[in-house]
């Protein structure tokens, strides 16, 4: 399919002529297809709308013989490259990688072109998306290929030799959300042809990091942990993990621990640095004595330099070290603040960076002040040792949980960044114009809601805490429905149990009424000033679950780990009164009758303990609806998309991994267009899919858009707007086609699409106004034509090229 926009000529020839009447008329019901000829699906493309403002960057490197050269690895983004000092990045992965969680990258001494990257963020957060190998290029990223690892989960370390590009180590957590042994350190030595696994303790046991003694290769230092991430829990730390050292290039080990943590030892972190080849620092998960510990004789023994809780602050999720290698006595530590130390690590002084919940850090080793560091906010370069950086906000890398849309002209998103706030901004802004979006209320994990009835206002939430916002006056207005603060507590001491996210939905039949979702559903009619609870606990409620997070070492108190809450809500389109719930444990609920009585209509064949993340009341029937359904946080990584079309009462599951999402692409969001009845979009850690025939069927949808997990989905105006976790927000524009597209028209005819009204703007023309789409099955052999007429067959324009 080719798209061409009246205000902006795209074709290129005239023997054939397309006849194009207007007005546009909606067309007879299009019937359900099992699959369509991609040929026809080609010419369509998603148009990036950011915003530009950096997402979470979990690795960072440079190239010491091209200072202004930098790599950052976006948690789930992929990759890019500077080459100018930050001042602008280019993705190097897109289309070529299928993951888009980068855990390391490194980039070879004796070959700049020759990068391999570790997939799978090792920042094991909640909702961190999972890895699938190694990959390397040759050729400066121009080209990819995969170089294996496929089930080692998480990477936190890829280091090369520095003279021989064909050998690499690997620090492999391993699988996170289940055991298995693909873990530890692995080594190549034919360039990632082939690994051996140099060290494995067991299947829950992982290599946090790996790292190589400047100038000599065959002294090797890698820690081990334990670590496991469950949905209400992570796991850091046992008495087995700890410091290895190899001497003959990580063929043999050797546990270290003159010096160390000798009873519970979690996540660490190791630095070396050319300027002392002897000196080695580690910034420990401990219990007693985590901090920072330093070895003066190549990690033979250790002692504590350090024991400042701020350096070891949610460590599971941090633990950033670095060592400068002009100068042994300057390290760098990181956690949600950034210190720097100029004794060897005996006093850290704190250090602005842009942002923070620090991740990474590179020196360039010819240059102690050439420096790239990496947060939740982007990756940032310095050339006068931090004192000044570059800036963030030219990163289209964000996180967004949700998207929301308004019935303004053009019509503004709504969405919440991960660890920024939440933004309002237009659909037609270019990704890059910081001037055309604003804060809105809540913060960065939303949800936030434009009132339905009301323009001026605007729903938000704030990790449990629900606010709303006059865009007038900019005012916020907070009612707390539970505690003030949910933090440090556990599950089972809170009276209402709120996740981060707590999920919010308006009425498509009142205006007024806003849904809340803690373990039980929440209403109000007056913008929160008063809340009735009108139901029962809709969520599974495993003793398990309502413990406090973070074990045997470190708690974590951040509330993300809430479970057995409600996760998603919507209520039906067509029934006032017949809500959907869905919990982040489990459990499918339905009330037919405005919340006075509530039936458990999970499928039978889904096991407990799931997050329901969204669900989509089908536009088009009453008593059906789509829930999204992921597992990969127990270790299931299956596809779980359900639809029933008789109130809860029987389900059909739509992915059975053999119809087309493959079978190990968790789901996360589906919607039914509303133009279209089957026509579904799927959502999936890997992109995006489209059904066309009610979800027997599903082919992939991902066209020009990077691989990255996809968090939500809205069809608002025959727009399809997409919230992506690492890639900002995407909109396909004008969906026209695939509401046309039948069995009748076919790859091997011209065919001239209806068009969908357009109008005349002074900002986005190219956008708002008509748009012309048709489909030609090869180049013709003279000119293309194109001829718009009247109701009356009279001409109107004629556009050629």
């Amino acid at each position: 399919m080719t798209r061409w926009s009246a205000l902006i000529a795209r074709v290129s020839l005239a023997t054939l002529t397309l006849p194009l009447v207007l007005p546009a008329q909606s067309g007879p019901r299009a019937p359900f297809m099992a699959a369509v000829d991609t040929a026809l699906l080609r010419g369509l493309s998603y148009r990036l709308v950011g915003h530009s403002r950096g997402g979470r960057v979990t690795t960072v490197t440079g190239v010491p013989s091209q200072p202004r050269t930098f790599y950052m690895g976006v948690a789930s983004g992929g990759l890019f490259r500077t080459t100018d000092g930050g001042q602008n990045w280019e993705p190097l992965t897109d289309g070529k990688v299928p993951i888009a969680s980068m855990g390391d990258v490194a980039v070879a001494l004796t070959d700049p072109n020759i990068i391999y990257i570790g997939t799978g963020s090792d920042g094991v957060r909640s909702n961190v998306s999972t890895g699938r190998g190694v990959y390397k290029t040759t050729d400066g990223g121009r080209t990819w290929s995969f170089a294996g690892l496929y089930n080692a989960g998480q990477i936190g370390a890829v280091r090369i030799h520095p003279t021989d590009p064909n050998t690499v180590w690997v620090a492999a957590y391993g699988d996170i959300f289940k055991r298995n042994t693909e873990r530890g350190v692995f080594k190549t030595t034919d360039g990632g042809r082939s690994w051996k696994k140099t060290l494995f303790l067991n299947d829950s046991t992982g290599a946090m990091d790996v790292e190589l003694q400047p100038g000599n290769p065959s002294v090797v230092y890698a820690w081990m942990n334990r670590i496991e991430r469950k949905p209400w829990t992570i796991i850091s730390g046992s008495r087995l993990g700890g410091m290895y050292r190899s001497t003959d290039g990580g063929e043999t080990w050797t546990r270290i621990t003159a010096g160390l943590p000798g009873e519970l030892i979690g996540k660490g972190n190791l630095a070396v640095t050319a300027a002392n080849p002897q000196r080695v620092y580690a910034l420990v998960e401990a219990k007693p004595g985590g901090g920072l510990y330093r070895s003066d004789d190549a990690g033979l023994t250790w002692a504590q330099v350090n024991s400042t809780p701020a350096l070891i602050q949610r460590p599971f999720y941090y633990t950033t070290l670095g060592a400068d290698p002009t100068n042994a006595d300057v390290v760098y530590a990181g956690a949600e603040g950034f210190f720097k130390s100029t004794d060897g690590g005996r006093t850290m002084v704190p250090m602005r960076t842009p942002h923070g919940d620090n991740h990474d850090i590179w020196v360039n080793p010819n240059d102690g002040n050439t420096m790239i560091q990496a947060n939740d906010g982007g990756a940032n370069a310095s050339f006068d040792g931090g004192r000044t950086w570059s800036t963030q906000m030219n990163q289209v890398t964000s996180e967004i949980y949700g998207i929301w849309v308004d019935h303004a002209f053009p019509y503004r998103m709504y969405g919440a960044q991960q660890d920024n706030s939440t933004t309002i901004y237009s659909s037609i802004a270019n990704p890059y114009d910081l001037t055309a979006w604003r804060d809105g209320p809540g913060c960065e994990t939303g949800p936030i809601i434009p009132h339905p009835g009301d323009p001026n206002i605007v729903y938000g939430n704030c990790k449990g805490q629900y606010e709303y916002m006059s865009l007038a006056t900019g005012q916020t207005r907070s009612y707390w429905i539970g505690a003030q603060s949910l933090y440090g507590n556990a599950g089972r001491d809170l009276i209402l149990r709120f996740q981060r996210t707590t999920p919010m939905a308006t009425s498509p039949h009142d205006p007024d009424i806003l849904y809340y979702g803690s373990q039980y559903l929440h209403r109000t009619r007056d913008k929160g000033v008063t809340w009735e609870r009108i139901s029962p606990d809709l969520t599974w409620n495993p003793p398990h679950g309502q413990g406090a997070s973070g074990e045997p070492i470190t708690r974590d108190v951040t509330g993300e780990e809430f479970y057995s809450t409600l996760y998603a809500i919507t209520e039906s389109p067509h029934e006032a009164g017949v809500i959907w719930t869905g919990a982040n444990d489990g459990p499918f609920h339905i009330t037919r009758d405005n919340g006075k009585t509530w039936t458990n209509i999970t499928p039978k064949d889904l096991e407990p303990g799931g997050r329901v993340a969204w669900i989509d009341a089908s536009p088009h029937r009453p008593g059906s609806a789509y829930y999204a359904v992921y597992r990969y946080l127990l270790g299931d990584y299956a596809p779980y998309l359900y639809r029933t079309d008789d109130y809860g009462r029987s389900w059909t599951r739509l992915t059975d991994g053999r119809n087309g999402i493959p079978a190990d692409w968790p789901t996360r969001v589906v919607r039914e267009d509303p133009d279209r009845e089957g026509l579904l979009y799927a959502g999936t850690e890997f992109g995006m899919f489209i059904s066309f025939d009610n979800g027997a069927h599903w082919q992939p949808f991902r066209q020009n858009m990077p691989h990255v997990p996809i968090n939500d989905i809205r069809v608002h105006r025959k727009d399809l707007v997409i919230a992506t976790q690492g890639r900002g927000v995407w909109i396909l524009d004008n969906l026209s086609a695939l509401h046309q597209i039948t069995p009748q028209v076919t790859a091997a005819a011209p065919h001239a699409y209806r068009t969908r009204p357009g109008y005349r703007t002074r900002d986005g023309a190219h956008i708002l106004g008509p748009m012309i789409e048709y489909y030609l099955p090869s180049a013709p052999a003279g000119p293309v034509r194109i001829e718009i007429l009247d109701a009356a067959g009279g001409p109107v324009n004629a556009y050629s090229s």
